[in-house]
């Protein structure tokens, strides 16, 4: 079973910075794409960005210009700079990785959630 562990979250006052790391573990084959979503209260999970094995990135229009994702494939751990934070940003933030445990087991996991919180 593939576990994700995040660190990085916090409060912070709007313009300030963040960085979320996202660290993949158990028995992994090989993981795929990463990514971040987030979930504010009352809405809905969203993409935030993602990644592929192999650097390709995809971001929200909402953090186009301010938000970077990377990825360390050595340590299977995803990141995302987050700078000039907006307090819209505040929400609970979700990793999620394709992985697979095995050639023929593919599936997606998600981490725990880590708070972001932007004030004004």
């Amino acid at each position: 079973q593939v576990q994700l562990v995040e660190s990085g979250g916090g409060s912070v006052q709007a313009g300030g910075s963040l960085r979320l790391s996202c660290a993949a573990s158990g028995g992994i084959f090989r993981v795929n794409a990463m990514g971040w979503y987030r979930q504010a209260p009352g809405k809905q999970r969203e993409l935030v960005a993602d990644i592929t094995s192999g650097g390709i990135t995809n971001y929200a229009d909402s953090v186009k210009g301010r938000f970077t994702i990377s990825r360390d494939n050595a340590k299977n751990t995803v990141y995302l700079q987050m700078n000039s934070l907006k307090p819209e940003d505040t929400a609970v933030y979700y990793c999620n990785a394709d992985a697979q445990i095995d050639p023929r087991a593919r599936r997606n996991y998600w981490g725990q959630g880590t708070q972001v919180t932007v004030s004004s």
